[in-house]
């Protein structure tokens, strides 16, 4: 038996066996728990670097965004009445305390800025995150935000278009006697714009949350099929508080929430034939 040190092979029992590779060394598996803290600030700070670029840009665009698009769906002549069936009143705002309208002014220049940087701001988070996963074929960094990123923007468009239009009337409109006046403050209709706009943008990461809870073998998509129903049912009490009493505005708001839920279920199936085919050649590579 003969071994040479330093050589790229070595001999024993007359075979020749070739030099072992070092493992892939992984960046963070020698951090300790303050490196990962430190990491993490870095990644906060690198990402509201991106929400301010986005409240420069709402900032300049100001006007446009004050007038057509946080008030557009108060006005009975917003664009989307026209398409759809929903006979629309103009809503009357007021301003009940001395800071209201620069409140909301400031806020929502904040929010929309934060809305345009919210790709680099996920790019960010998950970039510290992505590390930590241990599944067999990682997707990059970039598409894995780019993947968030869609369904949070996707879900931010349905709230303002479909949702917050709907909901507005809705309210506007819902009399208890006439001898009551709708007349909503400033504040209030913001916030509730804000809260029913980000809601969808939440709501829309279901298929990312099916995804990579299956990739991780926490889901299945029997489990999800299993749940169907209940889904159905949670769906259309929500789209019947949300709009007007009639079937139509209840099903332009039920039927793309159920292909949101069945195509979760599309992704959890694909993320757990990944799953099926990582553990197959980890095992295969094992044996």
């Amino acid at each position: 038996m003969s071994e040479e040190k330093g050589g790229t092979k070595r001999n024993i029992m007359g075979k020749v066996l070739p030099k072992a590779k070092p493992p892939k060394e992984d960046p963070t598996a020698n951090m300790s728990f303050l490196d990962h803290l430190e990491e993490l600030r870095w990644r906060i700070l690198k990402g509201l670097v991106g929400v301010v670029a986005g409240i420069m840009i709402a900032f300049y665009f100001r006007d446009f965004i004050i007038t057509q698009l946080i008030l557009g769906p108060a006005r009975a002549d917003f664009f989307m009445y026209n398409i759809m069936p929903v006979d629309a009143v103009d809503l009357s705002l007021i301003s009940r305390r001395l800071p209201g309208q620069f409140f909301t002014y400031w806020g929502t220049l904040i929010l929309t800025g934060g809305i345009i940087g919210s790709p680099l701001f996920i790019y960010q988070l998950w970039a510290f995150v992505e590390p930590a996963l241990e599944t067999g074929e990682k997707i990059k960094t970039f598409l894995n935000a780019m993947f968030i990123t869609f369904f949070f923007l996707l879900g931010i468009v349905f709230g303002y278009f479909i949702l917050v239009p709907f909901a507005v009337q809705f309210f506007t409109q819902f009399v208890i006697d006439n001898v009551i006046s709708n007349e909503f403050d400033i504040n209030e209709y913001f916030t509730s714009v804000a809260m029913w706009t980000l809601a969808c943008g939440v709501i829309f990461q279901i298929p990312v949350v099916s995804y990579y809870l299956s990739k991780v073998g926490l889901l299945t998509p029997e489990v999800m099929k299993a749940y169907r129903r209940h889904a159905i049912v949670a769906i259309l009490i929500v789209a019947a508080f949300l709009t007007p009493p009639d079937p139509v505005s209840q099903l332009m708001i039920a039927i793309p929430l159920l292909f949101l839920y069945q195509f979760a279920i599309f992704l959890s199936k694909i993320a757990n034939k990944q799953r099926q085919r990582a553990l197959e050649k980890a095992f295969g590579e094992t044996e």
